[in-house]
């Protein structure tokens, strides 16, 4: 008998830059990117010049629909969307492309600025809960800000600002290109809407801006999700990039030629806004709009859920050998960390969640096969701090030990990471104890006193502490400060 597969949704964004098909696929709160392909037809290019969408332009749309058309409906999709956005929205041939879409059995929403706005707003909730500032998504012909706080979307408004609008607008020089921007904020009521406050990066064009600024500070981490650019950071690109030859931004891995193009364009506008709108700092989002009408037409309680806590559990389903046993374990070891952050603990859950995800590997290579996972795994709602703790608690409990691998040193502090090398220890005592079985985690406890850790058990299963056991026991008492000790169970009570 076939498995039952997992429902496939979809959606086709017709955009001011790209033509893209998403394929997505997987729990709910964060399905799993099944499939991604861009065309980069430029829609929005000579459009502030000539009011329509360029003939060559017009010509790639159509063949890339018709294309995602045909692989929504050979991967068997249950749900499709098809998006347009600004370009479409504001040529006086959109419809044409429209009615292209529509012979392809395409039903297109025609999206205004304040969908979009609300869209990408919600985008980057979906993938940073706690967003609390004002997150920003530059397309090739709008841009659109809005204001996230406490898990919703507040005010948005909608600019004709896109990345491919904005030479003809800097042509007039640098300092009639502030003003006019200024004079669009002041009047849209949001000058220093931001004062203080994060500004959430969204769109090709400012993740370009990072990769280049990750690629020449040497950013040990490849994950542009969660990164973050000061204010000094971006005046200092914008000193740069004019003197990067192409040869230098084809060394950028994942920067593409057409990218390149609008990073000059892309860092000028940034500027600008973050100078008007008051910014501390910013936060790359790797979720913008799709992923946030995905995440739109969830009910409240689906929406209430940790994306990364989701994503672990799901990802410990598919690679490890006992299902639910993580979450098992995570209350198994709690007891020995109730000093510990929320944040903290919720690592250390999707620790839990994550840590049996090796054991298909050669013994040899398992701890470095958690490493991998944990830094480079498509996690959201974690920083990189938080990757390497993560990464330093599968490590220890897939065999590495104590050290600390590279480059886990230079994204967490000495004591973040011994912290996280305790989760691993006990991780490890927890699954050699149990054998990945319930039975024995739900009869044994661990007992954190001054001076000792216990491990309570009722008599009948002592027969469980051998040799390695013991082992795992006393390395992780050490790494607490404490001596190992066994108590019955009786005791513990």
């Amino acid at each position: 008998m076939a498995a039952i597969r997992a429902p496939r949704t979809a959606i086709i964004d017709i955009g001011s830059n790209s033509v893209r098909l998403v394929v997505y696929q997987g729990p709910a709160r964060l399905p799993a990117i099944l499939f991604n392909e861009k065309v980069m037809a430029g829609l929005g290019r000579g459009l502030a010049a000539t009011g329509a969408i360029d003939p060559v332009a017009l010509g790639k749309a159509r063949v890339a629909l018709a294309r995602f058309a045909s692989l929504a409906r050979e991967m068997g999709v249950s749900s499709l969307r098809t998006l347009a956005t600004a370009a479409v929205r504001d040529a006086a041939n959109g419809q044409e492309l429209i009615d292209c879409a529509e012979s392809l059995g395409l039903e297109v929403e025609l999206l205004s600025g304040e969908q979009e706005a609300k869209g990408a707003g919600e985008g980057v909730l979906s993938a940073i809960p706690d967003a609390d500032g004002i997150v920003g998504d530059l397309g090739g012909g709008s841009l659109e800000l809005v204001r996230v706080r406490d898990g919703g979307v507040e005010d948005r408004v909608s600019f004709p600002l896109g990345v491919l609008r904005i030479p003809a607008l800097r042509e007039r020089g640098g300092k009639a290109f502030e003003r006019q921007i200024g004079r669009l904020i002041e009047e849209a009521g949001w000058e220093g809407r931001g004062r203080g406050l994060p500004f959430y990066l969204v769109g090709g064009s400012w993740r370009a801006l990072a990769r280049l600024d990750m690629t020449l500070a040497e950013y040990p981490l490849p994950i542009i999700h969660h990164y973050e650019l000061t204010p000094t950071d971006i005046a200092r690109l914008s000193r740069t990039i004019p003197h990067l030859s192409k040869a230098r931004l084809r060394d950028v891995k994942g920067l593409s030629s057409s990218r390149a193009a609008t990073l000059g364009d892309a860092t000028a506008l940034l500027s600008v806004l973050l100078k008007h709108l008051g910014s501390s700092t910013t936060v790359v989002s790797a979720y913008g709009l799709r992923e946030g009408l995905l995440y739109g037409n969830l009910d409240a309680r689906t929406r209430a859920q940790d994306p990364l806590i989701v994503a672990a559990r799901e990802e410990g389903r598919l690679l490890g050998r006992f299902p639910e046993h993580g979450d098992l374990l995570e209350s198994w070891i709690a007891p020995l960390f109730t000093g510990e952050s929320a944040g903290e603990a919720r690592l250390r859950h999707a620790a839990c969640l994550l840590a049996d995800v090796g054991w298909r590997a050669n013994p040899e290579f398992r701890a470095e096969r958690g490493v991998e996972i944990a830094l480079h795994g498509n996690w959201v709602g974690i920083d990189a701090t938080g990757r390497a703790m993560l990464a330093q608690a599968l490590h220890t409990s897939l065999g590495g030990g104590l050290d600390v691998p590279a480059p886990l040193a230079e994204l967490a502090t000495p004591a973040q990471l011994k912290l996280a090398t305790s989760w691993g220890l006990a991780i490890r005592l927890g699954q050699r104890l149990s054998g990945g079985l319930e039975g024995p985690l739900e009869r044994t406890g661990l007992v954190l006193e001054a001076t000792s850790l216990g491990l309570a058990m009722l008599d009948e299963d002592r027969g469980f502490y051998g040799e390695a056991v013991e082992r795992r026991h006393a390395a992780l008492a050490a790494a607490l400060g404490r001596r190992a000790t066994r108590i019955s169970r009786s005791e513990s009570a």
